[in-house]
């Protein structure tokens, strides 16, 4: 997800960082003065380009150390538990990646070898989502994405087109779809729906549900739904939502509406820690499955897989046949020229640990979690989420509201930034009441001992807490909020989007999670 840039009118771009400094004058290098060392160089005497193309060139090697230097004040990803997203690939696969670097993945004719890798990649996805592959059914097909935003996009526009030439060969009117989900989805659901005109018709939580109601859900189904959304991991809990009981009713009731399951976090935990859940190809009303390379399937970001049942699901008139760069070729993207890295990133990973590999680090994620979860609960904070394999590798947890803390979950978070860690802390989805929760993900490097001094600094945190008063509790939260996020973080929004109503967080106050 990319954020929109504000471009500052003149004035702002010319005005300087304090108040009062374009009174002063400061004098520039002599020629003699400067120096081949980085740091003797007039550009490290001034600022960084920010407004306007440079009109002189810089050396290489100080352009690499002053963005390098520029980048220091970043978080450390190792340390960002908040994001699914891998912070870890062995050196082999970086090389491999790295060497990749200039292909153009589009370009299936100059790079047929890669093209073929993305096609591998795509089989042995779908038989891990048990498609159909009997001679009597359609093949299944799938592609990559740049992510699972992408993905989703995708998918749910081969659903709508789909309910719209059922309803324009009834000789219905089809100016109203609507989609059925879960409160708690991840914003690209939202823009999915925003972006394609779709009405959003939400299955809202409650103060101790916090996953879809498979009977509430499919009881909002009308002639007009395209299809209902179900998460294989919830980005609030983990949760894993039920699937099978979605299914289940749709055939019991003998109603045509398909599933799409967004399985952008569990997609490869679920098939290694619990394989006989059920919540894939399996059951007849999934058509179609989106999952993440770049979290759970161990690859850097940004990688993202969609697969569909048949080509009944995915309507011929979104495919476009190209003949680019001299070779016809197939293609439904919403972008078209992108890096071959992550596609050959993600193969490397499929081959290098097979479902034995991918099994033994999903176990370790797990038990791992669960092992933060029995400290935290022996701490005294409430655990939200579910352990034991029944989840995602995550542990999400809030302060128990019966010891009334003069300090909330965002205290504490606040609190550990300060050590290094950045452990989120969340407002849930609508209608569960005002709780607040903090995340923690159980990522790939994120080993026992790493989890012990997680620990370790947690308990400080609170301790911390417990001694500070009310009111400076107070000022504390204030003091960050206004200086942390105007000090490291991104210039704020522009003034035309503020305080936007369309979505849950501008009607409810819902946070987003982080992916």
């Amino acid at each position: 997800m990319v954020h929109l840039s504000t471009v500052p009118n003149a004035d702002a771009a010319d005005a300087p960082l304090v108040e009062g400094l374009q009174n002063i004058k400061f004098e520039q290098p002599g020629e003699d003065e400067v120096t081949a060392s980085v740091y003797g160089s007039r550009f490290a005497s001034q600022g960084l380009p920010s407004h306007e193309l440079p009109k002189g060139e810089m050396p290489r090697d100080v352009a690499y150390r002053l963005i390098k230097d520029h980048l220091t004040l970043d978080g450390n990803p190792v340390l960002n538990l908040a994001s699914f997203v891998t912070t870890y690939m062995e050196e082999e696969a970086e090389k491999l990646m790295a060497e990749a670097l200039p292909k153009n993945f589009i370009d299936y004719e100059e790079y047929p070898q890669t093209a073929d890798i993305q096609n591998k990649c795509v089989n042995m996805i779908a038989r891990l989502y048990n498609a159909p592959t009997n001679a009597d059914e359609d093949n299944a097909m799938g592609t990559s994405t740049v992510g699972s935003s992408e993905a989703i996009m995708l998918a749910t526009l081969a659903m709508k087109r789909r309910w719209t030439n059922k309803r324009k060969a009834a000789g219905k009117d089809y100016s109203k779809p609507n989609i059925v989900m879960n409160s708690a989805v991840q914003v690209c659901w939202e823009k999915a729906a925003r972006y394609f005109e779709i009405e959003e018709k939400y299955v809202n939580c409650t103060e101790d549900r916090y996953i879809i109601d498979p009977k509430e859900a499919v009881s909002l189904i009308d002639e007009n739904t395209i299809g209902i959304c179900t998460i294989l991991g919830s980005t609030y809990t983990g949760q894993y939502e039920d699937t099978k009981a979605v299914n289940d009713l749709l055939v019991h009731k003998d109603i045509d509406c398909p599933i799409h399951v967004d399985a952008a976090s569990g997609g490869f935990v679920a098939p290694f820690v619990v394989p006989d859940l059920e919540w894939d190809f399996r059951l007849e009303k999934v058509v179609s499955i989106n999952v993440s390379g770049h979290k759970y399937g161990l690859v850097y970001p940004g990688v993202g897989w969609v697969v569909w049942r048949s080509p009944q699901f995915l309507p011929k008139e979104l495919v476009f046949n190209i003949n680019y760069l001299g070779a016809d070729q197939a293609s439904f993207t919403l972008n078209f020229s992108k890096g071959a890295s992550q596609v050959l990133g993600q193969y490397y990973q499929f081959i290098r640990l097979g479902q034995a590999g991918y099994r033994s680090i999903m176990l370790n994620l797990t038990r791992t979690a669960d092992y933060l979860s029995a400290c935290l609960k022996q701490m005294g904070f409430l655990i939200l989420s579910e352990g034991g394999g029944k989840g995602l590798p995550l542990v999400a947890f809030r302060l128990n509201p019966k010891k009334k803390h003069h300090f909330d979950e965002f205290a504490v978070a606040h609190q550990l930034r300060e050590r290094g860690w950045v452990v989120p802390a969340y407002t849930m989805a609508p209608n569960a009441g005002t709780i607040k929760l903090l995340r923690v993900v159980v990522r790939e490097d994120f080993s026992r001992s790493r989890c012990d001094s997680l620990v370790k600094d947690i308990q400080q945190a609170v301790e911390a807490l417990l001694k500070m008063k009310p009111d400076t509790i107070e000022q504390y939260s204030e003091h960050v909020k206004k200086h942390h996020t105007k000090g490291r973080k991104l210039q704020g929004t522009h003034p035309e989007y503020k305080k936007e109503k369309h979505s849950l967080q501008g009607k409810a106050g819902k946070t987003h999670a982080i992916c």
